[in-house]
């Protein structure tokens, strides 16, 4: 495998990764807020779909024709992390799918030593190659996929990568709850606030 079909199999997975959080999951857990900053699973596919969109399109001189939402009068900061009541969930894996090809297209098009302009980045650092463009939506993508993961994991205690391969120790729930006490243990511990023996965390 060369070095720019490595990269887009990194691409690939981490959008699958990414998408394989919403599995299963009704309108409202798709959507709700479970950061106090807002975050919510369906507001990371959107995100992500406008990165791939802006990195892989715009930067390269490649317009996908599909507007940005903070372009919109009036639009708030931050319009692309969230799904409004009208926006199905369809409507926002479709818009992924659609900047996925889009983005896939460029890395098709164009040499890895391609260079491009991205107008937000300082000027020192502002006309990368497709390879430094490569690397840098993979790493986001794979920030917001873990993101992802921990979302879900309070949402419904689905954890891992994915059904068919957790990557995870296979433990039972009452064996992870061991676990879990373990690390919370050496955590007080830690910071001097360790349970003395026989007692309680709740204890007064």
């Amino acid at each position: 495998m060369d070095e720019k079909s490595a990269l887009r199999e990194y691409l690939r997975l981490g959008r699958a990764a990414l998408l394989a959080k919403l599995d299963g999951l009704g309108e409202y857990d798709v959507r709700r807020p479970m950061t106090p900053t807002g975050t919510n699973l369906l507001g990371l596919v959107k995100h992500v779909a406008y990165v791939q969109l802006g990195y892989f399109g715009e930067v390269f001189g490649r317009p996908s024709g599909r507007p940005f939402p903070w372009e919109a009068e009036g639009a708030e900061e931050g319009v692309d992390l969230w799904a409004a009541p009208d926006e199905s969930r369809d409507d926002v894996l479709e818009l992924f799918r659609f900047a996925a090809a889009h983005a896939d297209a460029t890395v098709e098009a164009l040499p890895l030593d391609a260079v491009g302009e991205v107008p937000w980045w300082g000027d020192e650092r502002r006309h990368p190659t497709l390879h430094t463009i490569l690397v840098h939506v993979c790493v986001e993508i794979a920030r917001h996929a873990g993101h992802a993961d921990v979302l879900r994991e309070l949402l419904d205690g689905s954890a891992g990568l994915s059904p068919g391969n957790s990557n995870l120790p296979e433990r039972s729930a009452d064996e992870w709850a061991a676990f879990r006490a373990r690390i919370e243990d050496a955590a007080r511990q830690a910071a001097g606030t360790a349970v003395p023996s026989g007692a309680t965390s709740g204890d007064g």
